[in-house]
């Protein structure tokens, strides 16, 4: 029996109508979204500036030229007193880039070190690496800084009882003292030595990683690299007639004076920051190069490699696309854990800027908006780096 079409649907055409077209719907629906969010957030601003400016309270970014009026204990640029708001707001960041700076090169190589140790086929070892990790990494950070600082460093002996390092490295309760360089004239010129030694260094190893592709034959580039970065600079400083003298601290009085002092906070938060973040970058460090497989070493020894060459050389370069990834998250967590500085009362961005900028000027939006761009700019930096490495290293299809 054959089957006929009806006339109705041998007729009918695809609707044309352009509420149809999932392109179309698609962008409306975006445009919509965006309006909606853009609309809510000029809603919460609008609002907000109309009931400030209804009690008398501005939330404009005027009184950042204003003086500031009060001291600062730590500063790296210098600071005084009568110095503008924006002023206090530069002294933050730099103590608190300091702190993240320090502390992730710190949190880094103890957590490198850890994790190896974590793997180590020697029990002791393995232990003891296994309760640093599980003890300190289930600890609250913050309490682990009031253990620093109120724990150790303030318990440290007076100045005139010091831990004495050869007369130049000093350690007490008020702090930590080293000399410090006094620049001579000439002095220039060894910088620029050294700026150069680092970048024939850089030279060398993409040379010598482009040779081993080409001909599979090893140099040794980073150990080369060192020797010039140390060998070229301090031939150029002992040329230029050693320009270059130290400012040694001297107690006087109550205190060390001179040199360059470090105060106990300041240790304190750095010592629990990069323990504290060492314990997750050690677990990391682990699963990477636990991830990496078992024949890679077995073929490493077959081949006659070094021991030392191999986790280095092999195990290393592919274990880091497992690792980067989290800890790019490390990295961040390192500079807003930096937050907690207040606690202790180290000046930092939050202390200097959100506390008392903030109850000295009542200017809460824009303190706090300028505080949030911060962090979130030094996120996307780090985010921003760490990424990019991470894109460089990653097995690509040929």
């Amino acid at each position: 029996m054959a089957i006929t079409e009806s006339p109705s649907i041998r007729g009918s055409k695809p609707s044309s109508s352009i509420l149809n077209n999932e392109t179309f719907r698609s962008i409306v629906f975006q445009f919509v979204t965006v309006v909606c969010i853009f609309g809510l957030g000029w809603f919460f601003v609008t609002n907000t500036i109309e009931n400030m400016s209804q009690r008398g309270m501005s939330a404009g970014f005027g009184f950042l030229d204003s003086s500031a009026g009060f001291g600062i204990s730590f500063t790296l640029i210098p600071y005084t007193e009568s110095d503008s708001y924006f002023r206090v707001f530069q002294v933050g960041i730099a103590n608190t880039l300091l702190v993240a700076v320090i502390s992730i090169f710190g949190a880094t190589v103890i957590g490198l070190i850890v994790g190896l140790m974590r793997m180590s086929k020697n029990w002791l070892v393995r232990t003891i690496a296994r309760w640093y990790i599980e003890i300190l990494r289930n600890t609250p950070l913050l309490l682990q800084i009031i253990a620093w600082y109120f724990g150790v460093f303030n318990l440290l002996p007076r100045p005139r009882d010091s831990l004495d390092w050869g007369g130049l490295f000093f350690l007490n309760n008020r702090g930590f003292y080293m000399p410090g360089p006094i620049p001579g004239d000439g002095f220039t010129v060894t910088l620029i030595a050294l700026v150069i030694a680092i970048a024939a260094a850089v030279g060398l190893r993409y040379w010598a990683r482009k040779r081993q592709e080409a001909t599979g034959k090893y140099f040794p580039a980073v150990s080369v690299g060192l020797a010039v970065i140390v060998a070229l600079p301090l031939a150029i400083f002992l040329l230029s007639g050693a320009p270059l003298a130290w400012d040694v601290p001297v107690l006087q009085g109550f205190n060390y004076r001179g040199g360059v002092s470090v105060p106990p906070a300041l240790c304190a938060l750095v010592l629990a920051l990069a323990i504290y973040t060492s314990c997750f970058i050690a677990e990391i460090v682990r699963s990477g190069v636990q991830s990496v497989s078992h024949g890679q070493t077995e073929a490493a020894r077959a081949l006659g490699v070094k021991p030392s060459w191999t986790m280095r050389l092999i195990i290393l370069p592919q274990a880091l696309r497992v690792i980067i990834p989290p800890l790019i998250s490390q990295y961040l967590n390192v500079t807003k854990n930096s937050s907690l500085a207040i606690a202790i009362g180290f000046p930092d961005l939050v202390s200097v800027w959100m506390n008392t900028s903030l109850n000295q000027s009542g200017r809460a939006i824009p303190i706090v908006a300028m505080t949030m761009a911060f962090y979130c700019l030094v996120s996307l930096f780090v985010s921003l780096i760490m990424n990019a490495y991470n894109r460089r290293i990653l097995l690509k299809e040929r």
